[in-house]
């Protein structure tokens, strides 16, 4: 079962002031690039939202024409808050650790995970669920906290014998759990190289689409001081994967 940081009161109450979190979608820096992947229309549309969080993105999808939409999420919390928003019958929030998640086959055009599978430890499991849910033709989106990031024992930018801010980046190799103080102490994350990110889709049958080691632009730097630290080391890996018409179903 993955850890359910999101209900622990001292973490929530830190995550939720996060401008992501307040903001929604506009809070959100790779979302235009991640929103550039997704199908350029989901009118009729079946959606599935994994991690939804807040549904920030399942409200967009149904705003966008999707006519049903399955949130999914493993934290009350989260869903509390998605179902405080005005309701929609096309929307279906769910209860569900993403590690153990049955998904109906053939019944989805479009699956697509915001900042979530870091955190599973049967990431290819579910990878392959995703695979059979997805009807022919269908598009996977899906974005993680980079390997780099995720990989050095102590996730900290340092200054090295230069004065150059520098990534200290150490274990790539070594996949498995890290535990971070990332608003609150012991929050565990699953460490995953590229290519086993590569690798777990297409040996779900999936095939490789666009791949985005997302950082700032020049003009998103200069309107976020900060940011330019991401330049340094890239905070996100967003993938688009398909399934091409008339594959069969993974087993």
């Amino acid at each position: 079962m993955a850890q359910n940081i999101y209900d622990s009161e001292e973490f929530f109450k830190e995550y939720i002031q996060l401008p992501r979190q307040a903001k929604g979608l506009t809070g959100a820096p790779e979302w235009p690039a991640l929103r550039s992947m997704l199908p350029a229309s989901l009118t009729g549309a079946k959606f599935l939202d994994l991690g939804c969080g807040f549904g920030w993105v399942s409200r967009w999808a149904r705003e966008e024409g999707a006519v049903q939409v399955l949130g999914v999420d493993i934290s009350e919390n989260m869903l509390a808050k998605a179902r405080t928003f005005p309701a929609d019958e096309g929307i279906t929030y769910l209860r569900a650790d993403l590690d153990s998640l049955v998904l109906p086959p053939s019944t989805h055009n479009v699956a697509f995970s915001s900042l979530t599978f870091h955190y599973l430890k049967d990431l290819p499991r579910l990878i392959t669920q995703v695979y059979q849910t997805l009807l022919s033709g269908g598009t996977f989106v899906f974005s993680v906290e980079h390997p780099l990031w995720t990989a050095p024992h102590n996730p900290h930018f340092i200054q090295d014998s230069e004065g150059h801010t520098v990534w200290p980046l150490d274990r790539y190799l070594d996949e498995g759990e890290r535990v971070t103080n990332w608003l609150a102490d012991g929050v565990i994350k699953q460490h995953r190289t590229l290519a086993t990110y590569i690798n777990n889709l297409i040996e779900a049958g999936f095939t490789l689409s666009a791949i985005d080691e997302w950082a700032p632009s020049e003009e998103e730097m200069a309107a976020n001081p900060g940011w330019e630290k991401s330049r340094i080391r890239p905070p996100f890996l967003l993938i688009k994967a398909l399934k091409l018409v008339d594959q069969k179903v993974a087993t």
